[in-house]
């Protein structure tokens, strides 16, 4: 707004005028000076009055080199600036001025030098200085928490990545260069999906969906895609990312590499077989030897050419019999002994799976005493996974709990199924787990067996394969009432 406009609308006081202006001046909250063609001030707001710890009568009049701090004439030469103003009527705007007066910290002003010529007043140059101490600390701050945090990312030993709603890359960390070997500026700008599998492709709709809709993501095990064609297991922990207004702008992964682990666990796994092999070693010599001492001794019969032709038969169904007995158990511990480094996954009967580990196991539980009782609700049951993994676990449960009953008892083993799982309960009656003990049972390492008896890896491989089937593991134990086991896996 204009004098003219106040005048047209009826605001024609001179008083007035001189009153809003003042009004204005004071108003502003940086520091204004108005300096005449000898140097001296006309004008001082009250920012510049307050700031200068000086009346104001010692301001208006003075020359403007008695007036600003010595160390701003130390820093720039002002007087010379003025006057250039005065020849040449052109501004000087924006400018930058840092210094530190004695016994203050370090100031950042920002100055502007214009020429003004009124009727009234003459020709003058107005001096503006705002103080951007503050904003230059805050805007220094912010720069270094942004450069620590780039430096955080870059140093991690994790892949970290973001992407903005729509899966688009826009971070890609170092250490996601080192592993899949595609450098950031390869991946910037394109779609998640060209650093992930097909296979995973599905996976990772449902993890942008949940997080654009601000849901949690549980950490998933997502294989990862590198540039040279293989593919790296990688465990995933996803987040969203939210403005001020709690509005989805992004989301960030944060991905570890599992090969070192998948290799530990492998070899964990296989030394696990050994260490069971070898408890059953006299369990499975024991069981063979009975098919073949009835084997051989049909066979003695059969020598005799004057033998009853009805005894003559049913020697050879006997020794039928015992040969198929030892093949169905030759080729179950071949089985089990198999190693599965690819952990193939395929259509898996259960019921077979838990008959076969109980067959392997059935010895020892009769050398100790043990009844095995089953109750299996289906004779087939169907779930996605790999026989010999699922053995192998089953098997160490089942080990467990025969250990547990060195003066013989019960081992149930029962199925069931609702909401497309399949239940299956190991139960003793064995001595049962101390209540203490109960958290640990499933840390690697973790015995209470005596030296030399035991690795403590049982429990954390069946954990492990439970787990690679999508499954559940939970123990219920108290000491001296026996112990039950629940797996829980999904069903095709």
């Amino acid at each position: 707004m204009t004098i003219r406009d106040l005048e047209e609308s009826g605001i024609s006081d001179p008083d007035w005028h001189r009153e809003m202006l003042q009004v204005l001046l004071e108003a502003i909250p940086s520091s204004f000076l108005l300096v005449n063609k000898d140097m001296r001030v006309v004008l001082a707001n009250k920012n510049f009055i307050t700031r200068s710890l000086r009346p104001r009568e010692n301001i208006i009049g003075e020359r403007l080199d008695k007036v600003l701090p010595p160390a701003i004439i130390e820093r720039i030469d002002i007087t010379n600036l003025v006057q250039e103003v005065f020849a040449t009527r052109t501004p000087i705007v924006g400018k930058r001025l840092t210094y530190r007066a004695p016994g203050i910290p370090i100031k950042t002003y920002y100055y502007s030098i214009f020429f003004v010529e009124r009727p009234a007043f003459g020709e003058n140059v107005l001096l503006l200085f705002e103080d951007v101490t503050e904003q230059v600390r805050l805007s220094e701050e912010v720069r270094r928490v942004e450069r620590h945090l780039a430096c955080v990312v870059e140093s991690a030993r994790d892949i970290v990545l973001s992407t903005d709603p729509y899966g688009n890359i826009l971070t890609w960390n170092a250490e996601a260069e080192r592993l899949t070997g595609f450098l950031a500026s390869e991946v910037r700008g394109e779609t998640v999906f060209k650093v992930f599998p097909i296979n995973e492709h599905t996976a990772i709709k449902e993890v942008l969906k949940e997080l654009k809709a601000a849901r949690p993501v549980e950490t998933r095990e997502l294989g990862l895609l590198a540039k040279d064609g293989n593919i790296l297991p990688m465990s995933w922990s996803f987040s969203h990312i939210a403005d001020e207004t709690r509005n989805i702008i992004g989301i960030v992964a944060v991905g570890r590499d599992l090969s070192e682990r998948k290799a530990l666990e492998l070899r964990l796994l296989q030394s696990q077989k050994l260490t069971s092999l070898g408890v059953m070693a006299g369990g499975i010599a024991h069981e063979i030897r009975n098919p073949l001492a009835v084997c051989l001794s049909a066979a003695q019969f059969l020598k005799d050419a004057n033998i009853d032709p009805k005894f003559r038969e049913e020697c050879v169904e006997r020794i039928e019999r015992g040969i198929n007995r030892a093949a169905s158990i030759i080729e179950n511990l071949l089985k089990f002994a198999r190693s599965s480094p690819t952990a193939e996954m395929t259509s898996t009967d259960l019921i077979q799976v838990l008959k076969d580990a109980l067959l392997l196991v059935s010895n020892q539980a009769k050398v100790l005493k043990i009844a095995i009782s089953t109750d299996f609700s289906h004779q087939e049951i169907n779930v996605h996974g790999n026989a010999n993994l699922l053995q192998q676990m089953f098997l160490n449960l089942f080990l467990n709990a025969c250990n547990a009953m060195p003066s013989g008892g019960k081992l149930s083993v029962t199925t069931g199924v609702s909401d497309q799982r399949v239940r299956v309960s190991i139960q003793d009656t064995g001595c049962g787990i101390p209540e203490k003990y109960l958290a640990k049972i499933f840390d690697p390492f973790f015995t209470t067996a005596p030296v030399g008896k035991g690795t403590g890896l049982g429990l954390s491989i069946c954990y492990s394969i439970v787990q690679q089937h999508l499954g559940t593991l939970s123990v219920e134990s108290a000491e001296g009432q026996g112990t039950r086991v629940l797996i829980q896996l999904p069903i095709l």
